[in-house]
């Protein structure tokens, strides 16, 4: 679809510029014509493609958040969607999205439902919230669906938020170490190459490994850093790719250590998304298709698009949740309790809430794991380099005595 700039008259003679996506410059004179309007010109907007900007801003779980929580604040005040759209357009802070709903706001003024608008900015609007809207266009609650999905971009943000947090003071340690290390291999350390060189005697041979070492890291440098940068930039294509994606996916939920936290925060995603779906009147089926897509695990996701085709031919939900062996015995337990009482949204909405007091526990527990490891480490690290450049000196003032 490309992006194209248009000005006209209508038949009032009031001039009006805008914006619209089309296939061609030919659709996009048809679409004027057929709203009244006469094209005065029609010019493709080169770069401002959405999807193709090389400098989008990304959108995050805040943002949307954002969004949907001031939506529905307008909403509930009375305000029509249109006048919502043109409100957001003007306070919205990240230009993408800014962007995509002064689209939006001109495709919904032409005639389009606000679902059919967002569905053509689906890089910029997650799929769960097209969906939703859509579901809250045809029961004519959209306030309360914006209200929702408000609250679950915020629990997911949360959710992120709290692993970036982990994160952050193991990543500092490691880029410290590592810091420290190349200090002192390419500082230090050759202010005792000359000084060993002269010595007849033969140096240990953690010594001579380190000399080498570092003897490499000072004259080869650059390709250090090369290697680095072809192997970030190698996973993240590999990470990029449907198999490439799947197989990181696996280790996620495969790998001791941070196989039991992943899982929790995917149990947290798939119990809200779909508790939220389902409160919302959208049916099981096709929930569970939204779900299997915004869980965050190209493995489960899988899993799930399988399970659907067991319970469209009969087979309680609880039952293939329980196959596919990958939640903790407790969500097929809830599902099976939220099926006979029939209360399964709200069921699944207090799983979900378990789970995200799991996860921040889990948090803190490998965070507080981490940080004695990686001190060990760094002090296993730093000590091997001073150990093997004292090692020598030793070994010279004994020869002295001697």
């Amino acid at each position: 679809m490309l992006n194209y700039k248009y000005k006209a008259v209508s038949e009032s003679g009031q001039t009006i510029e805008g914006y619209y996506e089309a296939q061609s410059e030919a659709e996009v004179i048809s679409m004027l014509k057929n709203n009244n309007y006469f094209p005065i010109s029609v010019e493709e907007e080169i770069g401002t493609d959405i999807s193709r900007d090389l400098f989008v801003k990304k959108i995050t779980k805040k943002d949307m958040a954002v969004f949907c929580r001031q939506f529905y604040t307008m909403l509930n005040a009375g305000i029509g969607v249109v006048q919502c759209l043109d409100i957001l357009e003007k306070q919205t802070e990240n230009r993408t999205l800014r962007k995509s709903i002064g689209i939006v706001f001109e495709d919904v003024q032409k005639g389009m439902t606000l679902s059919e608008a967002m569905r053509r900015h689906e890089k910029v609007f997650p799929n769960l919230l097209i969906n939703m809207v859509e579901a809250g266009e045809v029961s004519g609650n959209l306030d309360v669906i914006m209200e929702r999905m408000a609250i679950h971009f915020e629990k997911e943000f949360n959710i992120e938020n709290k692993v970036k947090n982990a994160l952050i003071y193991p990543i500092t340690l490691s880029i410290v170490a590592i810091a420290v290390v190349a200090f002192l291999l390419t500082s230090v350390m050759p202010t005792f190459i000359s000084m060993f060189e002269s010595s007849d005697s033969l140096l240990p041979g953690p010594t001579r490994a380190l000399l080498a070492f570092s003897n490499w890291l000072t004259h080869y440098w650059y390709l250090f850093i090369g290697i680095i940068i072809i192997l970030i930039f190698g996973i993240m294509a590999i990470g990029k790719s449907e198999e490439g994606r799947r197989f990181f996916d696996n280790l996620k939920i495969k790998i001791p250590g941070i196989k039991n936290m992943n899982i929790k925060i995917i149990t947290s995603r798939f119990t809200r998304t779909l508790s939220t779906l389902l409160s919302s009147g959208i049916p099981l089926l096709q929930a569970l298709d939204v779900v299997s897509r915004v869980v965050g695990n190209k493995v489960v996701g899988d899993q799930i698009q399988l399970a659907q085709e067991d319970i469209r031919k009969g087979v309680p939900m609880s039952r293939t949740v329980r196959d596919m062996k990958i939640f903790p015995p407790m969500v097929d337990s809830m599902i099976s309790i939220g099926e006979e009482s029939g209360a399964l949204d709200d069921i699944l909405y207090k799983t979900a809430d378990f789970y995200d007091e799991e996860v921040e526990a889990s948090m803190e527990k490998m965070t507080t794991l981490l940080e004695p490891i990686l001190i060990v480490f760094m002090a296993v690290v730093i000590g091997f380099i001073v150990i093997a450049m004292v090692m020598p000196m030793f070994d010279m003032i004994n020869t002295m005595e001697i």
